[in-house]
Protein backbone atom coordinates (compact mmCIF):
# COMPACT_ATOMS: atom_id res chain seq x y z
CA UNK A 1 0.00 0.00 0.00
CA UNK A 2 1.12 3.43 -0.73
CA UNK A 3 1.54 5.77 2.05
CA UNK A 4 -1.19 8.16 2.35
CA UNK A 5 -0.85 11.48 4.23
CA UNK A 6 -3.31 14.45 4.32
CA UNK A 7 -3.31 17.87 5.07
CA UNK A 8 -5.79 18.80 7.95
CA UNK A 9 -6.88 22.95 8.30
CA UNK A 10 -9.68 25.39 7.87
CA UNK A 11 -10.27 27.32 5.13
CA UNK A 12 -8.25 29.82 4.12
CA UNK A 13 -5.10 28.33 6.30
CA UNK A 14 -2.54 27.60 3.51
CA UNK A 15 -2.84 24.06 2.44
CA UNK A 16 -2.94 24.02 -1.20
CA UNK A 17 -0.57 26.79 -1.18
CA UNK A 18 1.85 24.72 1.32
CA UNK A 19 1.09 21.65 -1.01
CA UNK A 20 2.32 23.55 -4.33
CA UNK A 21 5.33 23.99 -2.55
CA UNK A 22 5.84 20.66 -1.15
CA UNK A 23 5.32 18.61 -4.34
CA UNK A 24 8.25 19.70 -6.54
CA UNK A 25 10.63 19.18 -2.91
CA UNK A 26 9.13 15.41 -2.99
CA UNK A 27 9.78 15.32 -6.52
CA UNK A 28 13.16 16.32 -5.90
CA UNK A 29 14.05 13.44 -3.72
CA UNK A 30 12.80 11.09 -6.65
CA UNK A 31 9.28 10.23 -5.48
CA UNK A 32 6.40 9.80 -7.83
CA UNK A 33 3.63 11.64 -6.01
CA UNK A 34 0.08 11.60 -6.19
CA UNK A 35 -2.58 14.22 -4.83
CA UNK A 36 -6.26 13.63 -3.78
CA UNK A 37 -8.29 17.10 -3.38
CA UNK A 38 -12.25 16.91 -1.73
CA UNK A 39 -13.96 19.93 -2.89
CA UNK A 40 -17.36 20.98 -1.45
CA UNK A 41 -18.12 22.68 -5.00
CA UNK A 42 -19.40 21.41 -8.07
CA UNK A 43 -16.61 22.33 -10.76
CA UNK A 44 -16.40 21.61 -14.44
CA UNK A 45 -12.90 20.43 -15.17
CA UNK A 46 -13.97 20.26 -19.14
CA UNK A 47 -14.78 22.62 -21.85
CA UNK A 48 -18.62 22.82 -23.28
CA UNK A 49 -18.10 21.84 -26.95
CA UNK A 50 -15.56 19.68 -26.92
CA UNK A 51 -16.15 15.92 -27.99
CA UNK A 52 -15.42 14.82 -24.18
CA UNK A 53 -17.99 17.10 -22.65
CA UNK A 54 -20.73 16.49 -25.13
CA UNK A 55 -20.05 12.93 -24.55
CA UNK A 56 -20.10 12.82 -20.70
CA UNK A 57 -22.81 15.31 -20.88
CA UNK A 58 -24.99 13.09 -23.30
CA UNK A 59 -25.23 10.14 -20.13
CA UNK A 60 -22.07 8.34 -19.28
CA UNK A 61 -21.57 7.37 -15.77
CA UNK A 62 -17.82 7.14 -16.61
CA UNK A 63 -15.56 8.60 -19.05
CA UNK A 64 -12.04 8.14 -19.64
CA UNK A 65 -10.25 11.02 -21.91
CA UNK A 66 -6.93 9.55 -22.86
CA UNK A 67 -4.05 11.78 -24.76
CA UNK A 68 -0.61 11.40 -25.11
CA UNK A 69 -0.17 14.18 -22.10
CA UNK A 70 -2.50 12.86 -19.53
CA UNK A 71 -5.54 10.85 -19.16
CA UNK A 72 -8.53 12.17 -17.47
CA UNK A 73 -11.05 10.61 -15.64
CA UNK A 74 -14.99 11.24 -14.69
CA UNK A 75 -17.28 9.70 -12.87
CA UNK A 76 -20.94 11.34 -13.56
CA UNK A 77 -23.06 10.55 -9.94
CA UNK A 78 -26.78 10.92 -10.30
CA UNK A 79 -27.44 11.88 -7.35
CA UNK A 80 -24.79 14.16 -6.36
CA UNK A 81 -26.26 16.25 -3.23
CA UNK A 82 -26.96 13.59 -1.56
CA UNK A 83 -23.50 12.05 -1.20
CA UNK A 84 -19.82 13.19 -0.52
CA UNK A 85 -17.14 11.24 -2.34
CA UNK A 86 -15.06 8.45 0.27
CA UNK A 87 -11.77 8.59 0.98
CA UNK A 88 -11.47 4.98 0.66
CA UNK A 89 -13.30 4.60 -3.00
CA UNK A 90 -11.49 7.73 -4.18
CA UNK A 91 -7.92 6.31 -3.84
CA UNK A 92 -8.43 3.21 -4.77
CA UNK A 93 -9.19 5.28 -8.39
CA UNK A 94 -5.82 5.91 -7.95
CA UNK A 95 -2.93 3.95 -10.03
CA UNK A 96 -0.86 2.97 -6.99
CA UNK A 97 1.43 0.99 -9.06
CA UNK A 98 2.84 4.15 -9.82
CA UNK A 99 2.79 6.24 -6.91
CA UNK A 100 5.13 6.30 -3.85
CA UNK A 101 3.08 8.76 -1.80
CA UNK A 102 -0.52 10.35 -1.58
CA UNK A 103 -1.19 13.59 -0.74
CA UNK A 104 -4.93 14.12 0.70
CA UNK A 105 -6.04 17.69 0.76
CA UNK A 106 -9.33 17.73 2.89
CA UNK A 107 -11.33 14.50 4.02
CA UNK A 108 -10.20 16.44 7.72
CA UNK A 109 -12.08 13.91 9.76
CA UNK A 110 -10.62 10.72 7.75
CA UNK A 111 -8.46 8.45 9.95
CA UNK A 112 -4.97 8.86 8.06
CA UNK A 113 -1.71 10.23 9.18
CA UNK A 114 -2.01 14.25 8.59
CA UNK A 115 -0.03 17.57 8.86
CA UNK A 116 -1.89 20.47 10.63
CA UNK A 117 -1.85 23.64 8.56
CA UNK A 118 -2.53 25.97 11.45
CA UNK A 119 -2.38 30.21 11.71
CA UNK A 120 -2.64 31.09 15.02
CA UNK A 121 -3.66 34.78 13.81
CA UNK A 122 -6.92 33.45 12.21
CA UNK A 123 -8.20 32.65 15.37
CA UNK A 124 -9.02 29.19 15.00
CA UNK A 125 -8.83 26.26 17.19
CA UNK A 126 -6.21 24.04 17.30
CA UNK A 127 -7.30 19.77 15.66
CA UNK A 128 -4.64 18.34 16.84
CA UNK A 129 -5.98 17.97 20.39
CA UNK A 130 -9.17 16.33 19.38
CA UNK A 131 -7.45 14.04 16.51
CA UNK A 132 -4.82 11.35 17.54
CA UNK A 133 -3.57 10.93 13.46
CA UNK A 134 -2.56 14.57 13.39
CA UNK A 135 1.01 13.64 13.37
CA UNK A 136 2.87 17.17 12.90
CA UNK A 137 1.86 20.84 13.07
CA UNK A 138 3.01 23.33 10.74
CA UNK A 139 2.62 26.44 12.02
CA UNK A 140 3.96 30.21 11.12
CA UNK A 141 5.33 30.57 14.64
CA UNK A 142 7.07 27.19 14.76
CA UNK A 143 8.83 28.24 18.19
CA UNK A 144 5.56 27.60 20.06
CA UNK A 145 5.80 24.02 22.12
CA UNK A 146 3.27 21.63 21.27
CA UNK A 147 3.03 17.34 22.38
CA UNK A 148 4.04 16.65 18.68
CA UNK A 149 6.58 17.91 15.94
CA UNK A 150 6.51 21.64 14.78
CA UNK A 151 7.48 22.20 11.71
CA UNK A 152 7.78 26.07 9.73
CA UNK A 153 4.94 26.46 7.21
CA UNK A 154 7.45 28.87 5.24
CA UNK A 155 9.93 26.00 5.33
CA UNK A 156 7.99 23.55 2.19
CA UNK A 157 11.43 21.50 2.42
CA UNK A 158 11.79 20.99 5.92
CA UNK A 159 8.12 19.71 5.71
CA UNK A 160 9.04 17.59 3.07
CA UNK A 161 11.81 15.89 4.51
CA UNK A 162 9.34 15.52 7.39
CA UNK A 163 7.19 13.60 4.96
CA UNK A 164 9.76 11.59 3.50
CA UNK A 165 11.36 10.26 7.34
CA UNK A 166 7.67 9.40 8.22
CA UNK A 167 7.53 7.27 5.35
CA UNK A 168 10.23 5.62 6.22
Amino acid sequence: MVPVIGFAGFSGSGKTTLIEQIIPCLKAHGLRVGLLKHSHHDVEPDTPGKDSYRLRHAGSDQLLLATPHRNILFFEYPEPAQREPELVACLQQLDQCQLDIILVEGFRDQPIAKIEIHRPDYGKPLLYPQDHHIIALATCEPDEVHPLPVLDLNQPQTIADFIVKWMK
